[in-house]
């Protein structure tokens, strides 16, 4: 059964490389376990993709597609948003699927600093040529100053250039309320498959915890407490998470 993983911003495949490998010593087979990286996060920006909420959704599909099998889809960061709005468009396409990220898909949620910073204009774009224009090591360094494992953040420095920078203004934006909230009102085609909500008690960008089991209860998803990890969960206690999904993998093979 493939396991397909699709990471966020501002990130590329690596950030996976630590949960994988825990993976691989679980005994998944190396070849079930597939990256797919999003245009502009570590994949080029194909000419005439807009990088929207809604570009990312349909390039996902398009992608899943591609298996002759309904996959075990997991989701970082916006990558797990994409993960739940394809899965909400076509949930024949899953076995199941598993996400960090769901409150976004609340009416309350708030959008973090920084994100608000993308989303502003001029702000935004001045932020992102600062950001992703720096030095290797200065992004290294902000990477693991935001929480991300210094190993994944040396790897996934180097894939931070100015198309990224392109793809997290037009997301962002794309993104701006009440979009979120108004693909939320089909988060509920979500339960059409098994579903799994990892909730890290530190990530102080995806929303409260309440927020975070609410929108879980709408897509009738289990909830995995990370308690004491941050964001970057994989790249910190990647064992933990690791046994989560063979956890919830094994109850879908029993059930």
């Amino acid at each position: 059964m493939p396991a397909v993983f699709v990471h966020g911003n501002p990130e590329t495949a690596a950030v996976w490389d630590p949960l994988l490998a825990e993976l691989k010593a679980a005994g998944t087979a190396p070849a079930d376990l597939i990256c797919l990286s999003p245009p502009g996060f570590g994949a080029p920006l194909p000419p005439g993709f807009g990088a929207t909420v809604g570009e990312y959704r349909d390039w996902l599909i398009e992608e899943l597609t591609r298996f002759a099998e309904p996959v075990d889809l997991v989701g970082h960061d916006w990558g797990g948003g994409h993960v739940l709005n394809a899965v909400m468009s076509r949930p024949e396409l899953v076995r199941s699927w598993a996400s960090d990220t769901i409150a976004v898909f609340e009416p309350d949620y708030v959008w973090h600093e920084l994100a608000q910073r993308w989303q502003t204009p001029g702000i935004g774009e001045a932020d992102v040529a600062a950001r992703f224009g720096a030095p290797v090591e200065q992004r290294i360094a902000t990477l693991v100053e935001r929480g991300m494992g210094e190993a994944a953040a040396e790897w996934v420095a180097q894939g931070q250039n100015e198309a990224m920078g392109r793809a997290v203004i037009a997301l962002y934006t794309s993104a701006m309320p009440p979009v979120m909230a108004e693909l939320g009102r089909n988060l509920d085609n979500a339960a059409r498959r098994p579903g799994l909500v990892f909730l890290a008690t530190e990530d102080h960008v995806a929303g409260t915890a309440e927020l975070r089991r609410r929108a879980a209860r709408r897509a009738g998803a289990r909830v995995e407490v990370l308690d004491g990890l941050g964001h970057w969960w994989m790249t910190h206690d990647p064992g933990r998470g690791a046994e989560a999904l063979t956890r919830f993998w094994a109850s879908l093979d029993q059930g």
